[in-house]
């Protein structure tokens, strides 16, 4: 990859650059994807005249993250409510509240999973909650 410098004449960048970007996008995303979701929560208590603006700005954030990840080949992927499989690019926190046996579904996601182009890139935390 090439990158210009201040004078206008072409630099290699170095390939473990161009990772640390990608690990940094990927530390920025998942971030600001945890605040987005405080905040929402936040927003739940106000009244409802009050919080449109700003429901409207959280929006137009997720967009921007989202719109950054897809530029450099990345999404962001929620799994609540799908049914638990251990095989989900996921922890799950609370797994040790359950019987091996039992139902469960994805009742949070504490952090996103992100993929890329070969797959999984970041796996997500979730936590789980019984079905019936």
């Amino acid at each position: 990859m090439v990158a210009p410098d201040c004078e206008g004449f072409a630099v290699m960048e170095k390939p473990e650059n161009h990772m640390q970007a990608n690990d940094s996008l990927l530390t920025l995303a998942v971030e600001g994807w945890r605040l987005a979701r405080l905040f929402s929560r936040v927003l739940g208590k106000l009244d409802a005249g009050e919080g449109g603006r700003y429901a409207n700005q959280i929006r137009y954030f997720l967009k921007r993250v989202e719109d950054s990840l897809q530029a450099a080949d990345m999404r962001l992927v929620t799994l609540e409510g799908q049914p638990y499989d251990p095989g989900l690019p996921a922890t799950a926190i609370n797994i040790g509240d359950f019987a091996p046996d039992e139902h469960l579904i994805v009742d949070q996601m504490l952090e996103p999973v992100i993929m890329g182009p070969q797959g999984v890139l970041k796996t997500g935390t979730i936590t789980l909650l019984k079905v019936g």
